[in-house]
């Protein structure tokens, strides 16, 4: 039996796609998703005729929480490389990143770590009030793998990159978007319509010319390869570590990876618990 289909399509029309992300109570990312991911962007540079695609979620309070920490790290690691020669998990990221198609994140509550890395590797990020979104990772002892440092740096600058990276803390939709981590806020009862409309103009154009400019900025911004590689290096030398995981299982205990528990509120949380004697 196959694995759950975790994106599903809505074929707008042939130049436009809604893609709806679905895995779990809170959109945990894992190696079905990192499978399935790498199946549709084939079919996304493939496809003669798409234009734009918008990326979604309808589970209530997550749009992509982060990385599931019950995930088969073996399997993970067995991975074969992806057409780019990285492994899989940031080879999609890459190549979502390089489309000839213009790609909109439409978010809604949180998107974190994994969920973060997912968003920035798209072209446009339009956010709802109730977004949130960060890069947790160094509050668990790891290096995030999926290329935060090489993107957020020419989002928003060293600084706040490093703001945004080193205190592992949530950013709410306003600082995201006031930071350049998100394109704008657009209240939540407006943001599906607001981004619908955008993605049926860009479809209405001649690909030629979306998919020409885009290449041409992406030249011009686009980090190397060998920073996504250096940055998946990290993470697999980091993450996992047996001094952590005494704080992993804690976080779990809270609530982790369940939408009414340490979830809601995991940037702060994880701060607090490390700063507690009992922490690790």
């Amino acid at each position: 039996m196959g694995a759950t289909e975790q994106f599903h399509i809505n074929e707008v029309s042939p130049a436009y796609w809604r893609v709806t992300f679905d895995n779990g109570p809170v959109n945990l990312l894992d190696p079905d998703t990192v499978e399935q991911l790498g199946a549709l962007i084939g079919r996304m540079e493939n496809d003669p005729d798409l234009t734009v695609v918008v990326f979604r979620s309808d589970k209530p309070g997550y749009f992509m929480a982060h990385w599931d920490f019950l995930a088969d790290t073996a399997r993970v690691a067995g991975m074969r490389p992806g057409p780019t020669g990285l492994h899989p998990y940031v080879d999609n990221f890459v190549r979502l990143s390089r489309l000839p198609v213009a790609t909109i994140s439409e978010i809604r509550g949180r998107t974190r770590g994994a969920g973060s890395e997912f968003v920035l590797a798209t072209d446009i990020r339009f956010a709802s009030e109730k977004a949130v979104l960060g890069q947790f990772e160094v509050g668990v002892g790891a290096v995030p793998g999926g290329g935060p440092m090489a993107r957020l740096g020419r989002l928003v600058g060293r600084g706040r990159a490093l703001e945004i990276l080193l205190g592992g803390d949530d950013i709410p939709a306003d600082l995201a978007a006031e930071y350049g981590y998100v394109n704008r806020v657009v209240p939540d009862t407006d943001l599906e319509a607001f981004t619908d409309a955008l993605a049926r103009r860009i479809a209405a154009f001649d690909k030629v010319a979306v998919s020409g400019i885009k290449k041409l900025v992406d030249a011009a911004t686009l980090p190397g390869d060998e920073e996504f590689a250096a940055g998946l290096a990290a993470y697999f030398a980091t993450a996992g570590r047996p001094q952590h995981r005494p704080f992993v299982q804690l976080l779990l205990d809270k609530g982790l990876q369940q939408p009414d528990g340490i979830e809601v509120n995991l940037g702060a949380a994880i701060g607090e618990l490390q700063q507690t004697p009992s922490a690790g």
